[in-house]
């Protein structure tokens, strides 16, 4: 039999006021993968991430977590959620082994061996109050915490908080070995979008007012794609695309980059139906951030 979806959104609505946030939104997590949500700023991630823990109730369509309506998670489903949010610890007069003590009283899997091979990397005596740490060393804390709830659905709302290069690195490669070894799903966004290439599986891209997409990696990756073309290709004001191409836009020093889900004769094709003179076109390898700028917009 089939298991059911770690998450499941259909037809989800939501307003702030009367500012429309989500408009029909759907997808599904399901369990074992490592989702990445990608989105501007403003798109309304947060949001989601608030009625997926039940701190709001949408306006309309349905929302399930672990197969629970999320404004109104059983406290066993709670326990098998670990949640990053906004990375702030409310305890931060608690030094590291009492704000561990105090957190595994909560949680019946609790792996306090995770917590500390987290922790002890920051070098600091376990008496180090959390109020005296930088903002890095305090979010080190905070993702050790969540880590060691051992949570079958990891919610992590921009994990970055502060970390440097070399830290997210290792929480990444950590975060991965976690998930794969344990079977866990995870729920993701961040600013950091070259970090998404190195940890997940899926990625849902959410635009203002378009549809979202939801596509693995993978997919993605192979079937958007980008060109370019020399300056002085287009002539006069830039024509807006159809639905043939995803993306136009001109760059600083006259090049054309031009984001489609075609081929490059199909591109030029539609080029050419815009009296764009495509005889110069050239495909350009992009990392996933050049995907997102490409399929989102730079402004």
């Amino acid at each position: 039999m089939r298991s059911q979806p770690a998450i499941a959104v259909d037809g989800l609505v939501h307003h702030y006021g009367t500012r429309k946030i989500h408009d029909g939104l759907s997808f599904s997590v399901e369990p074992g993968r490592i989702l990445g949500l990608l989105g501007k700023n403003g798109v309304g991630k947060t949001t989601l991430i608030k009625i997926l823990m039940g701190f709001l109730t949408p306006d309309a369509g349905r929302c399930r977590v672990l197969g629970e309506p999320s404004h109104a998670l059983s406290a066993e489903a709670k326990r098998r959620i670990g949640l990053v949010f906004e990375g702030h610890l409310a305890y931060d007069f608690m030094s590291i082994e009492e704000i561990e003590r105090f957190t595994s009283k909560w949680y019946p899997k609790w792996r306090r061996d995770v917590f500390y091979d987290l922790v002890d990397r920051l070098h600091l005596p376990v008496t180090h109050r959390i109020r005296n740490m930088s903002e890095g060393q305090r979010s080190q804390v905070v993702l050790g915490l969540v880590m060691a709830q051992d949570p079958d659905l990891l919610i992590l709302d921009d994990y970055t908080m502060g970390l440097d290069a070399g830290y997210r690195r290792l929480f990444l490669d950590y975060l991965v070995h976690y998930a794969r070894e344990g079977e866990k799903t995870v729920f993701v966004t961040s600013h950091v979008v070259q970090d998404m290439e190195r940890l997940v599986d899926d990625v849902i891209l959410i635009r203002r007012g378009a549809r979202v997409l939801q596509t693995s990696l993978d997919a993605f990756m192979s079937s958007f794609r980008r060109y370019d073309l020399p300056p002085g290709a287009a002539k006069g004001e830039l024509p807006s695309p159809d639905g043939a191409l995803h993306r136009m836009e001109m760059e600083a020093d006259g090049r054309l980059e031009v984001f489609a889900f075609k081929e490059q004769a199909e591109v030029e094709a539609e080029l050419r139906k815009l009296g764009i003179d495509a005889s110069g076109i050239a495909p350009r390898e992009m990392t996933l951030e050049d995907a997102f700028v490409g399929y989102t917009g730079k402004y």
